[in-house]
């Protein structure tokens, strides 16, 4: 057993998403009309399909091609935007990762700003939030930060599933005579804040005691840097998750019903797998029954998952108002 949510169609996000094939928002032009064609290229008898790239912009206009591509290669959707700091610094993970399966994947990068259709169809309430499509349907995988390794785990159990559905072909970035000619251009990103920086490297490691250390000195340094208040929410609930199976939490919970922990970190995994009314519903349910001290940690899980999911996501004004009418 895995430490890591259970994924199919039962969970939240996971969507018909046929309703997108070829359509575009209005005044703007097809991707097949453009000439700059996703997955165009046919599949050689080896199962190998030809693409401009293994990371690929998804957007509202050219997502039809996806959908038909994931009947040849599992295409990993990765829904983020420019706005969080945590869902830019998961893209980056994201395409190391499949650049690391050889062609196995095929991740398009959905930005959700640009693209509100597809943000509602994958239900993308925060970023970010990751789903996979194989045979043109949605799995939903996984929202918030993970660490390397635990993406890594959640990729491969997506191939066994596409395997089960037949597909398993591989895709091969092309390289066309300016490619070769060309002197590769670096890319040029805007630096992260040394402390931010630290604690990045730290979540890839795992070591997110040393993440949350470094959140923690962000703070100091500046009370008013929000991203280090969010990185430090989502690495503590990570850490809290951390070498813990599904299993493990829920039974802990089932068998300890007047165990205030055990309830909290059933919140914290339902969470971290995209349940974030069950979450909320779950923690605020346990309030009126608990002693002053049950309460105010009660209180501190929730304002800080808030953080998690983000405080423009439409979950967090009436959970937190539900709040306020129990404590006063």
């Amino acid at each position: 057993m895995t430490n890591m949510p259970p994924f199919g169609s039962n969970l939240r996000g996971a969507v018909d998403l046929s309703s997108l094939v070829n359509r575009a928002p209005a005044g703007t032009t097809p991707a097949a009309d453009t000439g700059a064609s996703i997955a165009g290229g046919a599949a050689a008898p080896s199962g190998t399909v030809t693409l401009p790239s293994l990371v690929l912009e998804g957007t509202d206009a050219n997502f039809g091609e996806l959908l038909d591509l994931s009947s040849r290669v599992p295409v990993v959707v990765g829904l983020w935007a420019s706005r969080s700091e945590p869902s830019t610094q998961l893209m980056v993970v994201l395409e190391k990762i499949v650049q690391g399966f050889a062609g196995k994947f095929v991740l398009a990068r959905v930005d959700i700003d640009s693209n509100p259709q597809l943000a509602q169809a994958f239900q993308a309430q925060s970023v970010p939030t990751v789903a996979a499509v194989i045979t043109g349907q949605p799995v939903q995988l996984f929202n918030g930060p993970l660490g390397e390794e635990q993406i890594t785990e959640v990729l491969g159990r997506v191939l066994e599933l596409a395997a089960q559905q037949g597909v398993t072909g591989t895709a091969q970035a092309q390289a066309s005579d300016a490619d070769a000619d060309a002197e590769p251009v670096a890319a040029t990103p805007e630096p992260l804040p040394p402390h931010h920086l630290e604690a990045y490297t730290a979540i890839e490691a795992g070591d997110y005691a040393t993440a949350q250390s470094e959140y923690r000195t962000a703070l100091a340094q500046n009370p008013n840097d929000t991203m280090a208040v969010a990185g430090l929410a989502q690495v503590s609930l990570l850490a809290r998750l951390q070498g813990k199976t599904i299993d493990q939490i829920r039974n802990g919970a089932a068998s300890a019903p007047d165990d205030l922990d055990a309830q909290l970190l059933v919140a914290d995994l339902d969470l971290s797998g995209g349940h974030i009314e069950d979450a909320f519903d779950r923690l605020l349910g346990l309030f009126p029954a608990q002693p002053a001290a049950g309460r105010n940690a009660i209180r501190e899980r929730l304002l800080e998952l808030f953080e998690v999911v983000g405080q423009d996501d439409p979950r967090v004004p009436p959970t937190r108002s539900r709040l306020t009418a129990l404590l006063y």
